[in-house]
């Protein structure tokens, strides 16, 4: 199961024996094996890749759910449930990992000495799966997927600009008159920028040409703040150059309904010590956050 396991996450039967540190004969020999067993075909094999029949699909969730338990019962049989151990994996957004979970990985730390954590703070979605990450904060309504959730906040989307700007070149009143505007986008997520607004009961949405498309949030945080145009960003992007009178709120009254935030890891029921260790420290400090319960 384990050998089955890694060859469908590593996506070859080559990259699970190096993860491993099996031969690629003895990997071939133990799926094979595990097929016999079972009397079906749970890989289809090509000569660059492998993927998952339905079966195949199926069985590895099963699969997963088997391993983790007898983790767990390794871990409640020697004690270690009691102290997490090991590395943790994680992801987040740049701005939202440096202001939120980095005291969350700091309490955990210093809680438990025996782990070891290496956060990854990146503006883009990442596979847990493909890139091993254990745990990951997810922004925004979350895809059908076989990931486990668990909701720890909420956060707007804000429209913003300077007050330089704003005195040189007007403010809007409606979603349409973006049009005139200078527009400061990231493609942190998506290249379109087609903005979503809520007008009344219905959602509408405006396609705009940004005359500055940057890769990061903070690039467009500090552009919108040194006065180049209007841009949108997250609630907890923005609050501190609200605050400090650096940016303006635009069109509150056409905000889309806040964005659910989410801890989202790959275990199920039976969590390993060092991810359940985590979630619970970090759901409890996000949830009372005041930046996150708009």
């Amino acid at each position: 199961m384990q050998v089955f396991v890694a060859v469908s996450e590593e996506g070859g039967l080559s990259a699970a024996a190096r993860k491993l540190g099996l031969s690629p004969a003895a990997v071939t020999r133990a799926v094979v094996a595990l097929e016999q067993q079972l009397g079906i075909a749970l890989l289809l094999r090509t000569t660059r890749n492998v993927r998952l029949t339905d079966a195949g699909q199926q069985y590895l969730e099963d699969t997963r759910a088997i391993l983790a338990s007898i983790i767990e019962a390794n871990e409640k049989a020697s004690g270690i449930n009691a102290e997490p151990g090991g590395q943790l994996m994680l992801t987040a957004p740049v701005l939202f990992g440096r202001h939120f979970v980095l005291p969350c990985v700091l309490d955990y730390m210093q809680r438990y000495p025996g782990v070891e954590v290496n956060a990854q703070f990146l503006d883009r979605v990442v596979n847990l799966v493909e890139d091993g990450f254990d745990v990951a904060v997810r922004i925004g309504h979350l895809p059908d997927s076989t990931l486990r959730a668990v909701k720890v906040g909420r956060i707007r989307r804000v429209l913003c600009a300077s007050p330089s700007y704003l005195a040189a070149h007007g403010t809007p009143a409606h979603p349409a008159d973006l049009q005139g505007h200078t527009i400061v986008a990231s493609s942190a997520t998506t290249p379109r920028v087609e903005w979503q607004f809520r007008d009344g009961g219905d959602t509408s949405s405006v396609l705009l040409k940004p005359r500055l498309l940057v890769s990061t949030n903070d690039a467009a945080l500090d552009a919108a703040i040194a006065g180049l145009g209007v841009t949108r960003l997250m609630s907890y992007q923005t609050a501190q150059a609200i605050d400090k009178g650096q940016l303006k709120v635009l069109l509150e009254d056409f905000e889309e309904e806040p964005w659910p935030v989410h801890l989202v890891h790959r275990e199920g029921r039976h969590r390993s010590s060092k991810v359940r260790a985590f979630i619970d420290i970090a759901s409890e400090r996000l949830r009372t956050h005041p930046l996150l319960r708009n």
